[in-house]
C-alpha cells in the first residue's frame, strides 16, 4: 500500500489522484491518496475559474467529483501548505507527493499607472465573479462606462463576455447573489478587448470568440485595417499561421466577418443586435496595440496605446503612433505564473517547479526522492483543463516506476481506457466521509486516519471532510431553491462558506 499526498484538487490534482489509483491497480500494487487544498472546497479550476454561463465546462466537476468519491481517495480541505503543514512533514507521512497548485497569478503589465485604483488583475475579476473565498462580494462595482481588457486570451473573452452579457441571462447560473445585483447595476457600455499582436496571434479558441457574436443586443466592432492580415505584418507571419494552424483559420472567419459588416465606420460591427449598430453594449476588439500607460490621478480615466507591427525581418516592435482610449476600468490578462510553494524547488525564470517526466528535480539537476509535480505548476499555463489528464498520467507512471519494483517493465494503457479497482462492498474514500458524520478524524475517511491526522492535530488544525464539503454543496443548492436561481447560487464570501461547511461553530 503506498500513501500519495496531492497538494491541489484542482483538475491536475484530482486527475493526478485518478491516475494513481488506476495504474496502481493496472501495476498490481493499491494506493491511498489524500488530496489537500488550502480551500474548504475542492474542483480548483474548474470551480472558480470557468464563467457561470459556460455550464458545459464546468460539468467537468461532476466528472472530478466521481474521483474524489473513489476507493482510496480522500479529500482533505482547509489544509495550507507553507501555514499549517510543511514540505519535511508531507515527505515524513508519505511516500510520495505530488505538488499540483496550478498557476493562479497574473503577469504584469510593467506600465505606469498600474496601481492605480481602477486597474486589476483579470483573475481578481473573475474570482470574483466566481465566488471565491479569497474575494469579498463587494471588492468589485461596476461604475465604469467603458472597460479595457488587455489580452487576447479566453480568460480575457470570458472577462469581455461576462461585463458585455445582459445579466438577466446569468440569473440561472451559480454567480453569487451580490455579484449579479453588482452586474445588474453595471454601467458598462463599451468593452475594449486589446492584444498586442494581429488577430492571427491570438490565443483564444474559436468556440468562445464566436460567442461574442451571440450576445443578444451587443454590437461587435473589428477595425477593418486590424483585421487584414497584411497591414502590420510585413513578414507574413498571420497568413502563414492561417494556412497552418485550423483554430487561426476559424478565429478569422469570425474576425474578418465582424470586420466586413456594414454600420461602422471603424470597421464594422455585428453581434446578437445585428449589424444595424443598435445594441445597449458594444464590444470592441483591438489588434496590434499595446498598452504604454494608464491614465489617471485618484484612479484610472484612461490607456495611452501604442501601434506595433512586425517589420519585414520578423522583429515585432512599436511604431511611435499612439492613441488614448476612453477607459474608468483596466482589466489585465497577459498570462499566468505559478508560485513557490515553501521549500519545493522553483525556477523562477519559467515559473515552474523544475522536473523530468514529473520528477521535481533538486539544484544538482537529480531527481529528489518521493516529490513529483503536475499541471500548470509542471509545465506552464499551457493547454486546456483536459490537457492536465495526459500530463498527470506521464507523471503517476514516474512516481510508480520509481517506488513499485518492476512496475516500469508493466505497459499501462492510455489513461482514457484504466478503470477503476473492484472495491468488495466498500465505498469510495470520499463517499466513506460523507457517511461518516462530518466531524470525522483528519479528512472524514471512514476508518482509515490520514498520516497527517497527528501532525494536524498536534498544530490545532481540524481539516474539512469530504462530508463537510458536501455540506457546502447542499447550502448553495438551497440558496438557489430560496432565490429561484438554478440548480446552485455559490455562497458569497469565505464566512457563509465556513458557517455551512461548520454551523456548530458560527
Amino acid at each position: 500500500m503506498l500513501n500519495v499526498a496531492v497538494v491541489g484538487s484542482g483538475p491536475a490534482g484530482l486527475y493526478t489522484a485518478e491516475a494513481l489509483v488506476k495504474q496502481a491497480a493496472a501495476v498490481g500494487t493499491s494506493v491511498q491518496v489524500d488530496v489537500l487544498d488550502r480551500l474548504p472546497t475542492p474542483y480548483g479550476l474548474v470551480r472558480y475559474g470557468v464563467a457561470p454561463d459556460h455550464k458545459s465546462i464546468k460539468s467537468i466537476a461532476q466528472y472530478l467529483r466521481k474521483v474524489l468519491e473513489s476507493p482510496g481517495v480522500r479529500f482533505v480541505g482547509g489544509v495550507h501548505l507553507g501555514e499549517d503543514i510543511a514540505r519535511e512533514d508531507l515527505l515524513s507521512a508519505y511516500d510520495a507527493v505530488v505538488y499540483a497548485t496550478g498557476a493562479m497569478r497574473d503577469r504584469r503589465l510593467g506600465i505606469n499607472g498600474e496601481d492605480l485604483p481602477g486597474s486589476y488583475a483579470a483573475t481578481d475579476f473573475v474570482n470574483w465573479y466566481c465566488g471565491h473565498p479569497d474575494v469579498d462580494p463587494g471588492r468589485f462595482v461596476v461604475d465604469a462606462e467603458s472597460v479595457a481588457v488587455i489580452g487576447v486570451g479566453n480568460v480575457a473573452v470570458d472577462v469581455a463576455r461576462i461585463l458585455a452579457r445582459d445579466p438577466a441571462e446569468l440569473h440561472a447560473t451559480d454567480v453569487p447573489q451580490p455579484v449579479l445585483e453588482a452586474l445588474q447595476a453595471s454601467k458598462v457600455r463599451e468593452v475594449h478587448m486589446i492584444g498586442r499582436r494581429g488577430p492571427a496571434q491570438a490565443k483564444f479558441t474559436t468556440k468562445e470568440l464566436r460567442e461574442l457574436g451571440e450576445l443578444p443586443g451587443v454590437d461587435v466592432v473589428v477595425h477593418a485595417d486590424e483585421a487584414d492580415l497584411n497591414a502590420f505584418d510585413l513578414a507574413g507571419e498571420g497568413v502563414k499561421l492561417v494556412e497552418s494552424d485550423r483554430r487561426v483559420r476559424g478565429n478569422m472567419v469570425a474576425i474578418s466577418g465582424w470586420a466586413g459588416s456594414a454600420g461602422s465606420g471603424a470597421g464594422g460591427s455585428s453581434g446578437g443586435s445585428g449589424a444595424g449598430g443598435s445594441g445597449a453594449r458594444r464590444l470592441t476588439l483591438r489588434f496590434w496595440l499595446r498598452p504604454v500607460e494608464i491614465l489617471g490621478t485618484d484612479r484610472v480615466s484612461g490607456l495611452t496605446l501604442e501601434r506595433t507591427r512586425i517589420d519585414g525581418s520578423g522583429a515585432f516592435g512599436g511604431t511611435g503612433e499612439y492613441e488614448t482610449l476612453d477607459a474608468q476600468l483596466v482589466l489585465r490578462s497577459v498570462g499566468y505564473q505559478s508560485v513557490p510553494l515553501p521549500g519545493v524547488p522553483f525556477d523562477s525564470r519559467a515559473c515552474v517547479v523544475p522536473n523530468a517526466a514529473g520528477r521535481v528535480l533538486g539544484p544538482d539537476g537529480e531527481p529528489l526522492p518521493g516529490e513529483y509535480v503536475a499541471g500548470w505548476l509542471k509545465r506552464g499555463p499551457t493547454g486546456v483543463i483536459g490537457t492536465n489528464k495526459s500530463d498527470a498520467a506521464e507523471t503517476v507512471r514516474s512516481l510508480l516506476e520509481d517506488l513499485v519494483p518492476g512496475s516500469g517493465g508493466v505497459a499501462v494503457p492510455r489513461a482514457g481506457l484504466l478503470k477503476y479497482p473492484e472495491a468488495e462492498g466498500a465505498a469510495g474514500a470520499g463517499a466513506a466521509g460523507a457517511t461518516a458524520g462530518a466531524g470525522a478524524g483528519a479528512a472524514g475517511a471512514g476508518d482509515v486516519e490520514s498520516p497527517l491526522a497527528a501532525v494536524l492535530a498536534g498544530r490545532g488544525v481540524r481539516p474539512v471532510s469530504y462530508a463537510e464539503w458536501l455540506r457546502i454543496e447542499a447550502a448553495e443548492s438551497d440558496l438557489a431553491k430560496e432565490l429561484g436561481r438554478g440548480e446552485r447560487v455559490k455562497l458569497p464570501g469565505s464566512i457563509a462558506i465556513w458557517s455551512a461547511c461548520r454551523p456548530e461553530d458560527s
